[in-house]
């Protein structure tokens, strides 16, 4: 792979801002059209010269760089034409990205509208017209949107995790989980969309009676362990796994006392199990942050969860747990 591809997918904000500030040298084209040879030296095929310059675009548009976001898509749409699909969502979201305020981005979906009423079909503009509407803060048109999507293409387990992701934030629990069953018939091994459905079931445990609470967070732990269980070191699924079986176990303390304690019993998910689930999630959790902060000290992940996970260390800690 080539340093310019390395720094295209990294995800981090400083390999993209330097990306950028070569961009000029990457888009430069001979008098015949070629992709320059700083490209073609290191990609000899047409089709990853183009994605070069796809990607390049995401780097440019998160670095502030307008005008070289806007070369890539006259490049790609000067390759594939004005109307290709993939170029006309490319087009969407410079045109989202570079919008100067609410007026504008209503602009963009009005022409996604206008796309859509002569190809309903196409899936980037529905994908762009759906980001939109969130960003509009209008839910409810953007899970209508997605449920289009999804009569369309049954088969798009990242549009039912939007979808679980919207239904979740309008505290629709049931809703949310049916959707990411249904991703996981899709991906079933998919660690992150498990954890996902954990944190719905959490979620929906804190609001729920007691009986369903406990139900709740039995199926929840279950998801996290199976979160953890395909991938050995996800923090999240540990994180959640600590949360879920600590939840339990506190709360059936509480109900021990007035209720039967038979339905516990019947469950495989037993006082002794869960407390070796509980230490066994902390103590993954303390070795990950560990290697993380001392060996990896360059690692790129997702700093908050990072930031989470030591509070909640730190608050586990102070109580004894």
């Amino acid at each position: 792979m080539t340093p310019e591809l390395q720094a295209i997918n990294g995800s981090n904000l400083v390999a993209a801002f330097h990306l950028a500030q070569r961009a000029p040298l990457i888009l430069r084209r001979d008098p015949q059209g070629e992709t320059n040879s700083h490209l073609s030296e290191h990609n000899g095929k047409e089709s990853e010269n183009y994605g070069v310059i796809e990607r390049l675009l995401f780097s440019c548009l998160r670095s502030g760089d307008d005008k070289s976001a806007l070369l890539c898509t006259e490049q790609l749409a000067a390759r594939f034409g004005v109307t290709d699909e993939k170029v006309t969502g490319l087009r969407g979201l410079y045109e989202e990205a570079t919008a100067e305020n609410r007026s504008t981005l209503e602009k963009c979906l009005q022409k996604y509208d206008l796309v859509l009423s002569k190809n309903p079909m196409n899936l980037p503009i529905l994908k762009r017209r759906v980001a939109l509407l969130c960003s509009l803060s209008r839910p409810v048109d953007a899970i209508s949107s997605l449920i289009n999507l999804l009569d369309a293409v049954p088969t798009d387990a990242e549009a039912w995790c939007e979808l679980a992701d919207l239904y979740h934030s309008q505290g629709m629990s049931s809703q949310a989980t049916f959707c990411l069953e249904e991703a996981l018939l899709i991906v079933p091994n998919a660690w992150n969309i498990h954890a996902f459905l954990g944190e719905v079931l959490y979620s929906a445990a804190l609001s729920s009676d007691a009986a369903d609470s406990l139900q709740l967070l039995e199926g929840s732990i279950h998801r996290f362990s199976r979160s953890i269980e395909l991938c050995t070191d996800y923090l999240r699924g540990f994180y959640g796994l600590f949360l879920a079986t600590s939840l339990l176990e506190r709360k059936r303390r509480v109900e021990n006392h007035s209720h039967d304690q038979s339905a516990h019993t019947r469950s495989s998910l037993t006082s002794e199990v869960l407390d070796e689930l509980a230490i066994f999630a902390r103590g993954r959790l303390d070795e990950i942050m560990k290697s993380r902060t001392s060996e990896h000290h360059n690692w790129k992940g997702n700093q908050n969860e990072m930031l989470a996970a030591k509070e909640l260390l730190d608050r586990a800690d102070n109580m004894n747990l």
